[in-house]
């Protein structure tokens, strides 16, 4: 926990701290001071998206919220879980889609949401289905939401301050090149920032399993439900695949690298039972993992971890 923790902590100063010192070179090399008006806009239009973005979700994933009397399954587990980790209980939806999966969502601790696809709910048994809402039930206690949005307004400064470069560059064709270069480096700054914040979604990614465990869930029941979900949406035909591509950040994995991730978890799957069960667990704990040089470069660019990593961390919660 306190290397996650740690991790998070110095990757948010590291974040501020980049673009404080470029917005600061930059400033001070071309004698522009209207930076701060951009800087403020984008501020803005992150408010404005983190304000809308529940309805938004609810939109594009056709999200109905649970009645009183409906899925009463679904809403005893959620309920349960969020008195655990002593938050307010979210409003609980489901989502039409097929496609297996849930995420939670929410403007901030009292505004949780968790919702789950009719494609879970027929995928999952009881124990399954109540680690994942363990996971969304972690992002929201964590404010993962909130942390992601912070992070991600660097990346669009940055790419306001390389577009201001770009177009409204000094006048003099001396000032132009030096233009030229700094909004050059900004745009380099701009890749390298939305990098770090993929990497970010996946340390919260792995900070919502270990508090999934901690909220009494087995780390089998959590591998078991990722195993499916990834076998579930390996089935998915690339239609409903599509239908579903703008949320896969909000998702529990990410439904487009299925197909890889399924052939990479077989192996774990020793007995074939379509499972993971503890024992099966131990043994990869004592495993050394080989990835080839692919599966490192996509997921630099992914919002989740790969997934026999994350299994493989979930196998270090497992007793002795």
């Amino acid at each position: 926990m306190f290397s996650l923790k740690m991790r998070m902590y110095v990757l948010v100063a590291l974040m501020f701290s980049f673009l404080y010192a470029v917005v600061t070179m930059i400033s001070y090399a071309m004698g522009v001071v209207n930076f701060g008006a951009y800087f403020v806009i984008t501020i803005i239009f992150m408010l404005i998206q983190y304000m809308l973005g529940p309805k938004m979700v609810e939109w594009s994933m056709r999200v109905r919220y649970v009645k009183d009397g409906e899925y009463s399954q679904l809403v005893s587990m959620v309920r349960e879980l969020a008195h655990k980790a002593n938050i307010p209980m979210p409003r609980v939806a489901v989502s039409q889609m097929t496609v297996p999966n849930a995420f939670a969502y929410g403007r901030w601790l009292s505004d949780g949401r968790v919702c789950v696809t009719q494609g879970i709910l027929q995928l999952l048994n009881p124990d399954e289905l109540n680690a994942v809402l363990a996971h969304e039930i972690s992002h929201i206690k964590n404010r993962d939401v909130l942390t992601i949005t912070l992070l991600s307004v660097i990346p669009l400064v940055l790419y306001r301050i390389a577009f201001h470069m770009f177009f409204y560059g000094g006048r003099s064709r001396r000032e132009g090149q030096s233009t030229l270069l700094f909004g050059l480096a900004a745009l380099v700054m701009y890749f390298i920032t939305n990098l770090i914040v993929l990497y970010g979604s996946r340390i919260r990614e792995y900070f919502a399993d270990q508090g999934a465990v901690q909220l009494g869930n087995h780390p089998k029941y959590l591998a078991s439900a990722l195993y499916k979900l990834v076998y579930g949406s390996a089935r998915m035909s690339r239609e409903q695949l599509r239908e579903v591509e703008g949320m896969k950040a909000f998702f529990v994995n990410d439904p487009s690298r299925a197909v890889g991730e399924l052939k990479e978890l077989s192996q774990i799957d020793v007995d074939g039972s379509g499972t993971i069960d503890a024992e099966e667990l131990r043994i990869l704990r004592a495993q050394v993992l080989k990835l080839n040089s692919a599966d490192k470069f996509f997921e630099i660019f992914s919002t989740h971890p790969n997934m026999l990593k994350r299994i493989k961390r979930l196998s270090t919660y497992v007793a002795k």
